[in-house]
């Protein structure tokens, strides 16, 4: 049984390695603000995630799990508030997005079907 959840548990930290080192190379090469938080918001919560729940298949002490679970938790809210609240202030600052077009900009977005 420990030799499954060592495989498990390197699943989960390899998954969680895949998807910083993804995030990582997302902030570097997208364009603008909006895309980048969005490779940091889910760096955090998949990436990070992954790794934590892969620490609690590797150790074996309960009140070390209940720690990690803990972090995770709070990771999973704080991350995406964090993401949102930096989204907003972006807007509010009046950064326009690198692809967007002219209607979006111009607010008409895309024509109402009848």
């Amino acid at each position: 049984m420990s030799a499954a959840f060592d495989v498990l548990a390197w699943v989960f930290i390899l998954g969680g390695v895949f998807f910083t080192l993804t995030g990582a190379l997302g902030i570097l090469r997208f364009p603008d603000v909006f895309t980048r938080m969005h490779a940091a918001g889910m760096t955090d919560t998949m990436g990070a995630g992954m790794i934590l729940v892969g620490l609690c298949f590797q150790t074996a002490e309960a009140p070390v799990i209940l720690r990690l679970l803990l972090i995770l938790g709070f990771l999973w809210f704080t991350s995406p508030i964090a993401t949102h609240s930096l989204a907003k202030a972006a807007l509010h600052g009046e950064v326009d997005p690198a692809q967007a077009g002219a209607a979006d900009r111009d607010g008409g977005g895309a024509p109402s079907t009848p």
